[in-house]
């Protein structure tokens, strides 16, 4: 028996336009999900850093507090009243506060928390979703 085998069938435009939908719409899930992914990655390395300057610091105030209170009594046996040793080391020891304050705010400033890999995948994604409707558009004109 002849078996006829049938023609294929062209999907309808409308047809086209929904697995375009879907799969845009698959895509936009996907990079959603890297640019989390991305930003959960680079929130983790400066929290553990913040963490580590935290630690370092709770350590190093201890010895810090130790030498400021042996200053203020070296300068008391060198005959200057104890206030005044206290309030002189006090205002050495807040500026030296302030610049380390200073420096570690300039330092995160210049962190860069910006998704790159998901900016560049999304860029390529426009390029290429731009680049099939211009074939089309060819095609079918």
């Amino acid at each position: 028996m002849l078996e006829i085998s049938q023609p294929k069938q062209e999907r309808s435009l409308g047809e086209l336009l929904g697995d375009l939908t879907r799969e845009v719409t698959t895509l936009v899930r996907q990079e959603l999900a890297l640019a989390k992914a991305e930003m959960t990655q680079k929130a983790a390395k400066v929290g553990k850093d913040a963490g580590l300057i935290a630690a370092g610091g709770l350590v190093a105030y201890a010895g810090f507090l130790a030498l400021v209170a042996a200053l203020i009594l070296g300068l008391w046996t060198l005959g200057v009243p104890a206030w005044a040793s206290a309030l002189l080391v006090g205002l050495v020891v807040t500026a030296g506060g302030g610049l380390l304050v200073w420096n570690g705010i300039n330092a995160l400033k210049h962190e860069d928390l910006t998704p790159r890999q998901t900016i560049e995948s999304i860029e390529s994604l426009k390029e290429e979703v731009n680049g099939s409707r211009v074939r089309n558009r060819a095609t079918q004109g």
